[in-house]
């Protein structure tokens, strides 16, 4: 089993919309909490919720965004944390958008979730991404497709030869 006992179990989702040959990620700001980064739809697994229906929920209540289809399960990363060092287990996804979804919008979260009242300011982002994601949650974007991996800057180490 993947994750310990007291791992908190959680999802995330890589909402994909494709635009002829350009292919795009659903990402998000939190307005007024900047140091929150850019993220994707990611939450807890309620008890007795599979993980499919956790991350077609998450995907609503963060954005408003309804209709995205699960095409795959992706990965499963334990990872402590950022913040707290808490053990958590997050199961990633790739659903598809649906057809016929705006560039870019507002939405103000619902649901009885810690986000509940926050308002994400959510668009899609061409892929491969130029920034990296908060707490490195675009870490698989390249297993769903190698060309969506996020562009790292080159970092040049001086040492001697």
């Amino acid at each position: 089993m993947t994750g310990g006992v007291d791992s908190r179990q959680r999802v995330a989702a890589y909402v994909i919309r494709r635009l002829g040959r350009r292919s795009e990620l659903l990402v998000f700001d939190q307005v007024g909490i900047p140091e929150a980064g850019i993220q994707v739809p990611a939450g807890g697994i309620r008890p007795g919720e599979s993980a499919e229906g956790a991350v077609v929920r998450e995907v609503t209540e963060e954005t408003g965004l309804a209709g995205a289809a699960i095409r795959a399960r992706l990965h499963t990363e334990d990872k402590p944390h950022p913040v707290t060092g808490q053990p958590r287990t997050t199961q990633f996804f790739v659903l598809d958008a649906p057809a016929h979804c705006p560039d870019a919008w507002s939405h103000r979260v619902f649901g009885k979730d810690c986000d509940a009242g926050l308002t994400f300011d959510c668009r899609f982002a061409a892929l491969p991404l130029q920034v990296p994601l908060a707490d490195e949650q675009d870490a698989w974007l390249g297993l769903v497709d190698p060309t969506f991996a996020t562009v790292r800057p080159h970092t040049c180490r001086q040492g001697r030869a």
